[in-house]
């Protein structure tokens, strides 16, 4: 038995540099479901949902992943995700608009939190290979096409806020790629083009409205900048040091809608305040900081590439998510990693936190 204990720590490598920051992250949120009387649904099932992500992250840092270098292993993954998202459109279940869910019972699951992190493998492998070459245009179109099979089905669902976020990892791991400034010129114009395309021809009304409501928040505060409304009056409330734990008034009484998920960073502000808010981005950049390291000293360019693709995955989450809480981005609905409320995208950051962890303890050797 004791032979066997040994045997099990022996293969788990658990990089507490990572770990420490994302569970107190995920701890803040916790505190932050807590209605602390009556019932709170949320805050146990979020319970439920942590634990089972911290196993499969402690589970994950004991396989070793460089079999993911293989071009025949992250194919077959590419196209299961495919399938499952084509599988989705069918079959899935339609929640507040988004048919973006598979029901399992009283558990969801929903597949675009896996198919970001494919991306980033599938950007590190195509990257790794060409990162010479990144200069011809061709291999920027090349791997852009890879992140589009995602991103348009996605976007179907449909699934803005996921969408976009699939066009920021492929964006973001192109300029870390080296890609040339006569080459980001044009993917800018590219994006400005598609940008323009959508608006005109894809766009839904609402998530018109949603990107309008940015610009004027205020212009339509019972309409379309409610929750933009509510959010940044959440923040500002918080002042310096915060209303205290359980005492915030704008999401304990529902004035703030979802406070557990698309706006828990306001709901975490209003009752810790700036310095609170602060502390959080703190363990944010001590968290990316880490990944970043670990990237730059990883054995193969594969390992770095995705190590930097899962750092522009979760700065984006951040960036974007606080900014929309704070009223200076349009509420798209993304999540605030290892801290809103739901199982897919937390078992999916907990699990990637285990990969990295796994790569960390095999990045000794020779740069490949």
């Amino acid at each position: 038995m004791t032979e066997t204990i040994v045997q099990f720590k022996g293969r788990m490598y658990v990089d507490w540099y990572l770990f420490i920051p994302a569970i107190l992250v995920s701890l803040a949120g916790l505190v932050t479901m807590n209605s602390f009387s009556g019932e709170n649904y949320f805050f146990f099932r979020q319970n439920i949902w942590l634990l089972i992500s911290i196993i499969i992250f402690f589970g994950a840092t004991m396989v070793d992943w460089r079999f993911l270098r293989r071009t025949k292993v992250l194919v077959s993954i590419f196209i299961v995700t495919v399938v499952i998202l084509i599988t989705l459109l069918a079959l899935g279940q339609v929640i507040k608009g988004a048919q973006s869910w598979f029901q399992f019972g009283v558990f969801a699951f929903q597949p675009s939190d896996p198919a970001k992190l494919v991306v980033i493998l599938m950007l590190a492998k195509y990257f790794s290979r060409r990162h010479i070459e990144i200069k011809n245009l061709r291999h920027i179109l090349v791997s852009g096409a890879y992140a589009f099979f995602i991103f348009i089905l996605i976007f179907f669902q449909p699934d803005f806020g996921g969408a976009m976020i699939i066009l920021g990892i492929w964006l973001g791991m192109v300029l870390v790629s080296g890609i040339s400034k006569k080459h980001l010129a044009f993917v800018a114009i590219l994006g400005i083009v598609i940008s323009v395309i959508l608006w005109m021809f894809v766009f839904a009304p609402y998530q018109k409205a949603r990107i309008i409501s940015f610009a004027h928040p205020l212009a339509d505060i019972w309409g379309a900048g409610y929750n933009a409304y509510q959010s940044t009056v959440a923040v500002g409330s918080g002042e310096m040091f915060g209303k205290g734990i359980g005492q915030g008034s704008q999401s304990k009484l529902r004035f703030l809608p979802e406070y557990e998920t698309d706006f828990i960073f306001a709901a975490f502000t209003e009752e810790w305040g700036f310095i609170g808010a602060t502390f959080l981005f703190v363990l944010c950049f001590f968290l990316l900081a880490r990944i970043v390291d670990n990237a730059r000293l990883a054995a193969t360019n594969f390992e770095t590439f995705f190590g930097l693709g899962v750092t522009v995955l979760f700065f984006i989450h951040i960036a974007v998510h606080a900014g929309m809480n704070m009223g200076v981005l349009p509420i798209t609905g993304i999540t605030f990693p290892f801290m809103s409320y739901g199982g897919s995208h937390l078992v999916t950051e907990w699990f990637t936190l285990g990969v990295l962890s796994s790569m960390k303890r095999h990045s000794q050797g020779l740069r490949l």
